[in-house]
């Protein structure tokens, strides 16, 4: 049995007072470009995945997240051809700032229900029916 690298990603549901979930799309240039994802990125070593999705969170689109404000809600298990991934989700209903694409990225709000409307990476896909649980 060939070893497989284990990559850790975190992720976060941004969810606004109407109950829309923000989704970010990939730009041109990088993995899985066009594809639409949960903001966040990778875990770092010596680095907590709460600790990951602050710094992420304000790099990408840049709002403020206290530690406080991040709730585990699931996580994704996914083999994809060349590595396997871990992404926990984490569900955000506070945080400071107005959310900007800082990174070429187009952000869209949309409804728990309307999710499914936009390619996901394989390994988000699963992740829709908890937060269509918890929103709808």
């Amino acid at each position: 049995m060939t070893n497989i690298k284990l990559t850790l990603v975190v992720a976060c549901a941004l969810v606004d007072a109407d109950k829309r979930v923000l989704i970010a799309q990939r730009p041109e240039g990088k993995t899985l470009a066009g594809l639409w994802e949960f903001p966040g990125g990778k875990i770092e070593p010596g680095e907590r995945p709460e600790q990951t999705l602050i710094r992420e969170l304000h790099e990408e689109i840049g709002i403020t997240v206290s530690e406080a404000c991040l709730a585990p809600l699931t996580f994704a298990s996914h083999a994809y051809e060349t590595f396997h991934l871990l992404m926990p989700l984490y569900i955000c209903r506070r945080w400071e700032g107005e959310a900007i694409a800082r990174e070429g990225q187009t952000l869209k709000w949309v409804r728990a229900n309307k999710l499914r409307d936009y390619p996901m990476p394989p390994a988000d896909i699963p992740l829709i029916p908890h937060l269509l649980d918890l929103l709808m």
